[in-house]
């Protein structure tokens, strides 16, 4: 019989014991996105906003098993969300007051997202990409991104309200950019109107177009309603591949291009240049891809548009002038604001 070959590794020196718990507590970072999703898909955070609760009075409350539901906030507990007190009663910690619908939502839908299996079964895919080039999402779906939320409404819903997210991480746009001096502005797949509604709020002088496929604007006329600017926005439905809509003097494309491949991006790009005439300004609000230190956050957002979008990926400020030469456009400026920037441009035989 052959001698057994222990799989033990000699003990580690004390630096690569060091080295060893950072790398397992990076490794723990799926475990604890999953607990913090189903801390938000539950909604203990609505739950504890008056104040704290004992674990089985929170439970009943959520319609959860009490035992479970404890050793899952003794855990988020860890990482800040909540307190735990005397008497296995909890608290909401400030962290964890991000997660209630009140507070926007953005944050408790992204939360939520990254714990459902359409986006956590996608990541399983990004060992084959790196292997073979495939994009992760549909080689594990059977379908790109868009494709399948079209026929998964409820991911769908989800999904919508977790884009909502970059507001919080990117900040208001009109905390970046004056959309005073417009007149008429077209959002560019604007989704539901949160953007528009937004920017006009701040200008009432300004009219706007709301433009996305027609499931989505379907449910736009009582978000801008609430806002108070149905009454200066017109709801267009179609698809920004083939045409815009014209007379705008200003086209905003917030959070669209990342969404695609240069191919994809370039065809948005010249459906609108079509549309635009004279000096209309083409505004994108993006993420930006930074080499600079601090640009960690830029390259993990690039890696979950490559696990999870159709195809799309973070740029620079320079990947954007390329595009914007080869659609007619001549690049402005760049009007940074964090980790998201405007990027504007005009037509190149504009004004």
């Amino acid at each position: 019989m052959s001698e057994l070959v222990s799989p033990l590794a000699p003990l580690p020196t004390t630096t690569d014991s060091a080295v060893a718990r950072t790398l397992l507590n990076l490794l723990s970072g799926a475990a604890v996105a999953q607990a913090v999703s189903v801390v938000a898909r539950l909604g203990v955070a609505d739950a504890l906003a008056s104040g704290p609760l004992a674990v089985d009075d929170l439970a009943e409350k959520l319609g959860a098993d009490a035992p479970t539901l404890y050793r899952l906030l003794r855990g988020v507990a860890e990482v800040g969300l909540v307190v735990e007190e005397d008497g296995r009663r909890f608290a909401l910690a400030p962290m964890g007051d991000l997660l209630r619908c009140d507070s926007g939502g953005a944050v408790r839908a992204f939360a939520t997202m990254v714990g459902m299996a359409f986006h956590r079964d996608a990541w399983t895919g990004l060992y084959d990409a790196v292997r073979t080039g495939e994009l992760p999402f549909a080689r594990v779906h059977g379908a790109p991104l868009f494709e399948y939320l079209a026929d998964h409404p409820d991911d769908g819903c989800v999904f919508d309200a977790a884009m909502l997210v970059t507001s919080v991480a990117y900040g208001p746009i009109t905390e970046i950019y004056d959309f005073g001096r417009f007149r008429n502005i077209v959002d560019v797949g604007g989704g539901r109107g949160h953007v528009l509604a937004s920017i006009l709020s701040a200008h009432p002088a300004s009219r706007g177009v709301l433009f996305d496929r027609p499931e989505v604007v379907a449910d736009a006329p009582p978000l801008l309603a609430s806002s108070g600017v149905a009454g200066r926005c017109q709801v267009v439905a179609g698809d920004f591949f083939e045409s815009v809509p014209t007379g705008g003097d200003a086209y905003l494309l917030a959070n669209i291009v990342h969404d695609w491949d240069d191919t994809g991006a370039l065809r948005i790009l010249r459906s609108c240049s079509r549309s635009m005439s004279g000096a209309a300004r083409l505004i994108l609000f993006e993420g930006i891809l930074s080499d600079a230190p601090g640009g960690a956050l830029s390259r993990l957002a690039d890696l979950e548009l490559l696990v999870v979008g159709p195809g799309g990926r973070l740029r620079s400020p320079a990947d954007y002038q390329g595009l914007f030469e080869q659609s007619g456009f001549h690049l402005d400026e760049v009007v940074a604001g964090g980790p998201a920037a405007v990027i504007t441009a005009r037509l190149s035989d504009g004004s």
